[in-house]
């Protein structure tokens, strides 16, 4: 019987199938927050829409994420998606060529370009979207990005559909120079035609949101929302203490002290978003159709900037050469 119950060793002796790949820990199955420090299991993360479920802290969303999380199952259609960045400028710095760069980029991050565009519907009701995804090189503002959402705004100008862009960026993409600086001129004209033709532009700022990108179109729109605790603005804080050698106020650029100073309208939570841009876009079909029924000439389908759109005219239409679309079907979009 001593040698059935008897006391045996503290520990189980380890053979070689014991350390088998399958019975190894996933290092991704914990994540620590970064609002609270708490640990979180991925799985309930993800299903939180990875929002913190202890302390509400907003993690970073890839495009993709975000679209699916907002828009109407199935409803999502990419349009220009084949539209690829060129290296006009030759561009080399310390980390090798641009055009190299681009190559690894889109291998890892399995998108063409930092923006993702198209249509999709949000409780029933129609958006055209344009959508960041940080990942791709920091989601800076070259001259296929810009191209892209100024065809967003063209599709708009068409539908009459709201304009939502989710903005998430570093600012303007140092690796094409000139080229990408003027994009912030691009996309701004873009959207005052839009302005003028009376089609909402709805402009979500995502952490991180910073230089040329918020220094442009972000902020032309007719209602400007934040996630909570994003961060926004144009040089960063530390840039901003060094140059003026002054100590910045708590919560400097934050969502919540620009909410505070006036620079945008509302905060949006991550879990009510969906209901809060239909509740936006509600109110703008309402006075569409009475627009309608009011005045029927008034329709932006009657509209010079929308008849240009239709037409393909556009007046800031320039460095076409710098955009390569790698299917015919897409080059005719």
């Amino acid at each position: 019987m001593r040698g059935i119950f008897g006391r045996g060793g503290k520990f189980r002796p380890v053979t070689p199938d014991d350390d088998r790949p399958d019975q190894q820990i996933p290092d991704d199955i914990w994540v620590k927050c970064t609002g609270c420090g708490e640990l979180i299991y991925s799985k309930e993360l993800r299903q939180n829409a990875r929002v913190c479920p202890k302390c509400g802290f907003h993690f970073r969303l890839r495009a993709r994420e975000r679209i699916f999380l907002l828009a109407d199952d199935g409803s999502f259609h990419e349009r220009d998606g084949a539209i690829q960045p060129e290296d006009p400028l030759r561009f080399v710095d310390a980390g090798g060529p641009y055009d190299a760069k681009l190559a690894r980029t889109q291998l890892k991050s399995g998108e063409t370009e930092a923006l993702i565009t198209g249509r999709a519907t949000i409780q029933g009701y129609p958006v055209d979207l344009a959508v960041c995804d940080f990942e791709f090189l920091g989601a800076s503002m070259g001259s296929v990005y810009g191209e892209k959402l100024v065809r967003a705004v063209e599709r708009s100008l068409r539908s009459g559909d709201p304009l939502l862009t989710i903005s998430a960026s570093g600012g303007a993409r140092m690796h094409e120079a000139p080229f990408s600086l003027m994009q912030m001129a691009k996309t701004v004209s873009a959207l005052a035609r839009l302005g003028r033709a009376g089609i909402p532009h709805i402009s979500l700022l995502t952490d991180p949101c910073y230089g040329g990108v918020t220094a442009s179109y972000t902020m032309v729109a007719d209602v400007i929302l934040a996630e909570p605790g994003a961060m926004i603005g144009f040089a960063g804080p530390r840039v901003i203490e060094q140059i003026t050698k002054q100590k910045l106020p708590e919560g400097f650029q934050t969502a919540e002290f620009l909410l505070g100073h006036g620079m945008i309208d509302g905060i949006a939570e991550r879990a009510s978003l969906r209901t809060t841009l239909a509740t936006l876009l509600a109110h703008y079909d309402r006075a569409r159709a009475g627009r309608r029924a009011l005045s029927p000439a008034t329709r932006a389908a009657d509209l010079p900037d929308a008849v240009a759109a239709q037409n393909g005219s556009r007046p800031d239409e320039i460095l076409a050469d710098l955009f390569v679309a790698t299917t015919p079907a897409e080059a005719k979009r």
